[in-house]
């Protein structure tokens, strides 16, 4: 797909994506980040531009784009969700250990090489894959599962330096 192709795709389909996914979310803003991802993917896999199937093609990758989002969400929700409440119960009253834990988790991290820290935290609190990671830090799966291990390790060691 050349440029010329991309852009009549863009401008045929964008709005009608756009709408569709706003139809099914009523979040005006993610609606235009979802449909903004699908054009995206769309032009880094070169798809070639075919009438009838592009359109079609686009909308399948809108819907599935839109339930991965979901999914990862109610995940997201239910993780946050389930820390907040065993915090709340476990520290109940008692402020200054979750302070003081935090205080070593903190610690934790900033011992961390950067190359670790980055990929850890990409990995567990953006929720992305080693696949995603990778891919937005131009490396390796390998490298990136090499890295989020070795801080694994390093956060392991540290908390039995602690105890």
């Amino acid at each position: 797909m050349n440029k010329q192709e991309f852009k009549c795709c863009f401008d045929d389909y964008f709005d009608a994506i756009r709408n569709y996914l706003y139809y099914r979310s009523g979040d005006a803003e993610l609606s235009s980040d979802i449909a903004q991802d699908v054009f995206m993917k769309l032009w880094e896999k070169q798809i070639p531009f075919e009438n009838g199937r592009t359109k079609s093609l686009l909308y399948k990758m809108a819907a599935d784009s839109f339930v991965s989002h979901i999914r990862k969400s109610e995940i997201k929700s239910r993780h946050m969700h389930s820390v907040m409440l065993s915090f709340d119960l476990e520290n109940e009253g008692n402020d200054s250990k979750l302070a003081e834990r935090k205080k070593y988790y903190e610690e934790a991290l900033n011992v961390l090489p950067e190359k670790q820290r980055t990929a850890f935290l990409m990995n567990k609190i953006e929720g992305l894959t080693h696949k995603e990671i990778a891919s937005r830090l131009d490396l390796s799966v390998k490298a990136i599962e090499k890295r989020i291990s070795k801080a694994f390790a390093s956060l392991r060691k540290y908390v039995k330096l602690l105890k």
